[in-house]
Formats: C-alpha cells, structure tokens, sequence
C-alpha cells in the first residue's frame, strides 16, 4: 500500500481538508505512528516507525506483519491486545512492551492503541501511538538493581552472592553478554573466581589463579596496567596469545575487563563482559561497566573490611593465632567430638622461661619480635587439625585433637616444638636462645572439661618450671 492510499486513509478518517498537511505533520512527530484496519493489515505508518522498523520511505506496509520484526512470544501478545481493542472499542494507554527489533538489543516501547470509527460510529480499525522508553526503562532498572545490591551490601550479605546478582543484572540488560568478577587474592597475588553465572564453568576453572602480567588475557592485563582493556578481536590480540585456544574452545571472541580498584587505588579484582562475537562495547555497555566495577568496589572492599573485623575478633593481633575467645570454642568442639567418637584430646599449656628479661634489656619491640617468631615454630611444628592459641603475654597452648590415645607420641612432638623454639633467634643485635616450659593434660583422665583440662595443664607446666635450670641466655651481643 503506498503513500497515496495512506493519504486517502487519511482524508476519509480524519476529516482533514489538507490530508497533505495533516500527514507532514505526523510523519514530523517524534513519536512512532501507524494504522491498521479490521483485519490487522498495516495501511499506515509515519517516519519515525518506518526509520525505527528500517523500512525505506517508498517500501509498501501491506505485505508488513509483527512475525518481520518482533519475536514470536511478542507477536501473539501484541495482535491479541489489538483484537481486543478493534472488539470491545475501549482503548488501551501506555501499555509498556518489550521488543527485539530484528533479534537486535531487547529495547522497551510505551503504546497507546486507540480504535478508529467512521460517521456511524463502526469500527473501521485502529492508530497507535508509541514512544520509546528503552533509556527510561534502562536507567529505572539500573537504578532498582542498584538500590537491591546496595542493600544486600547493607545487610552484609556473601560476598559471592553479591557479585552473583551483579552479573546477572548486567546480563539482564544486554543481549549476548557474559558477566565476570574475579577477585584478588593478595595472599597468592593471583585473581580467583569470583562470579560468572553465564561463562561455560569448565572455562572459568582454567582462568581461576592467574596472575597479573603485561600479556594476560584482558582481566590479568587490565589489573597489571590498573586501567581498562578493550580487546575487540580475541583471536588476533597479543595480549590473549597464550590463551587463544582457551577462548576460541569456548567461543568467546571478545573480551572488555575493568580493574576494581579501593579509594587508594588498590587493586581489588576485575570486572568483565564477554562476547560472542568480534566487536567493541557500546556507550550502553560501558555505562553498565563503570556501575558494576563501582557497586563490586563498594562490596569487595566492605567484605574485606568485614572480614578483618572477623579475624581480629578471634585472633591474637600481634601473632595471628586463635584468641582465648576463639580458643574456647575451637577447644569445646574437639572435646564434643572426641566424646563422639571415643578419641583422646591433648591439652598443652606453654610458658616461655624468663620472658620479662628479652623486654628489660633489648625492649618491647624485641620482646614482640620474639613471640611472634616463636609463634611461627610453633605453627610450623602443628597439623592443620590441631589448635595453637596466644592466652597472652608469653603463654600458649596447644590442643592435639587426634593423638589416638598415644600418651608418649604427644610428648614427643612436644619435645620436638620445645627444641624448635629453643633455636637461636636475632634481634636487635643479639642472638637469643629461648626456652619454655611445658604442661600438658589428657582428656578424658585429666579432666571433663575445657576449663578443668587446660587447669591441670597449667598446674603441670608451672612444676615443669618450678624443676627447670634453663633460663634466658644470650649467646652472642653483634656489633
């Protein structure tokens, strides 16, 4: 159907005397236009819908239907809204509705669809007026997905949920992307899985642990530069030459990874969108980039923080062991466990002899140097099932949680860390020999209870003291 009938339509419809007039008018409207008769056939449609569909000027609307445009889910609903209009003749307002033009980016329309009626009042079909809100939609989505993150942050929840939720509202918002977080690990200096519901999982276990370098993919290279890396063509970017194949087996063609960084420009992970196809990302894209790596900053560095609170709760501030706090607990669940299974527990308490002299002649300082160096033998002579906690001060105690009723093997592990502390240790100029008495307790003989056991514990170091000739020696004063 072309222009001229378009022009009738509107003469008979109308009432215009100028139908020429009328139509410059609506072809100059901003909002898209069309009409269509009884039958669903489109017998009209302004400029700015015909820019918007791709269709040229002159191209004819009568062979034009949804199925050209819209995706099937879309087309049932929309012709069913329009037959119930052109039926009952009430109209419909703003209804909001949600397209992929061709398959191209999801974008939103806000329709008005109001039935058109000749002299006698029969409906001869309808006009609708529609007006794009993608931006408005986008900004309204980005600004309740934000709000929801921030209160998750809010009630410190996971981490990883977090950064899960995350990426899915920038997947949400884009078409044909997968969202990634991989977190800094600064004890290893290597980036982890953080987050990446929609990455193939086998892929994202080849990534998880590597390291920041000048030629690590996107995400290893954007964290070694501190800025953004855009690599619109993965197969052909030096910076992906050693993970090429990686990328190409999981059909990853494009990779755009932001560094997160703290307020002091600390490196906290990377952020990145992946694309299955070889392009660069859209001022869309990017705007979705610069919120997510600022809500994962906001997260990341309040989890860290939180988790610093966490382990200085529990945990002695100057040597890193268990606090008495801690202590208790981790002591009352290996005693519940050995009741269970018929196991004996060993308790230990640990005195260094004549600490008070290390403070008196070389100072504080030394004395702290000392006890956190004997703090290390001591993890370093310990399983990952046994307890080592700081009560205070120069004392400590261990907890064998598995010594399997071996009274003599416990002692002679004991013997072992009491050699290992005694080794010679330089500080402030002085070479130290350190030693340390020892009590220890067995449950169940000993006691029923953590207070009774590490009681008789105590009881029996302070003999071990009290028989003790080692005292602080200094072996060597340098220079």
């Amino acid at each position: 159907m072309t222009t001229v009938l378009d022009i009738s339509f509107l003469r008979q419809s109308s009432g215009f005397a100028d139908a020429d007039q009328l139509l410059g008018l609506i072809n100059h409207l901003p909002n898209m236009v069309f009409v269509k008769d009884t039958n669903g056939r489109f017998i009209f449609a302004n400029s700015a819908l015909r820019e918007y569909l791709g269709l040229t000027s002159e191209e004819a609307l009568h062979d034009l239907n949804e199925a050209d445009f819209l995706p099937e889910r879309s087309v049932s609903k929309v012709l069913a809204d329009e037959a119930r209009v052109l039926e009952t003749g009430e109209p419909t307002y703003d209804v909001e509705e949600c397209f992929s033009i061709h398959g191209g980016p999801v974008c939103w329309l806000s329709t008005t669809k109001l039935p058109l009626r000749d002299e006698r009042g029969r409906i001869t079909g309808l006009v609708a007026i529609s007006r794009d809100i993608t931006e408005s939609k986008r900004q309204d989505t980005i600004r309740r997905g934000s709000a929801a993150l921030f209160e998750m942050i809010a009630r410190s929840q996971p981490l990883d949920m977090i950064l899960h939720s995350l990426t899915l509202l920038v997947e949400s918002m884009v078409e044909g992307i997968c969202a990634s977080v991989l977190l800094f690990e600064q004890e290893t200096g290597k980036l982890r899985h953080g987050a990446a519901p929609s990455l193939p999982e086998a892929y994202t276990k080849l990534i998880d642990g590597i390291t920041f370098g000048p030629k690590v993919g996107s995400c290893g290279t954007a964290a070694w530069r501190n800025e953004p890396v855009v690599v619109e063509d993965i197969a052909n970017s030096p910076l992906w030459q050693d993970y090429v194949e990686i990328a190409e087996r999981f059909d990853l063609r494009s990779c755009w990874s932001t560094p997160i960084m703290d307020a002091n420009r600390q490196v906290l992970g990377t952020f990145a969108l992946y694309s299955g196809e070889v392009r660069k990302p859209s001022a869309h894209e990017k705007e979705l980039i610069d919120m997510a790596t600022s809500i994962a900053s906001i997260a990341i560095d309040r989890w860290h923080k939180e988790e610093r609170v966490r382990y200085m709760a529990h945990h002695d501030p100057l040597t890193g062991l268990s606090n008495r706090t801690l202590f208790w607990t981790q002591f009352n669940r290996a005693l519940h466990e050995a009741k269970r299974e018929n196991r004996m527990v060993a308790i230990t308490y640990l005195d260094l002899d004549d600490f008070k002299q290390v403070n008196d002649l070389f100072g504080h300082a030394a004395g702290d140097e000392v006890l956190c160096r004997v703090a290390d033998r001591i993890v370093s002579c310990i399983r990952a099932s046994d307890i080592a906690v700081r009560l205070g001060g120069d004392e400590f105690a261990l907890v064998f949680s598995n010594p399997k009723h071996d009274e003599d093997g416990v002692r002679r592990r004991l013997a072992d860390i009491r050699q290992k502390i005694s080794m010679p240790i330089d500080v402030e100029g002085a070479c130290l020999k350190i030693d340390c008495s020892l009590g220890v307790a067995f449950y169940p003989q000993h006691g029923q209870t953590a207070e009774d056991l590490l009681a008789a514990a105590d009881v029996d170091m302070y003999r071990a003291k009290k028989a003790a000739r080692n005292r602080l020696t200094v072996l060597e004063i340098k220079d």
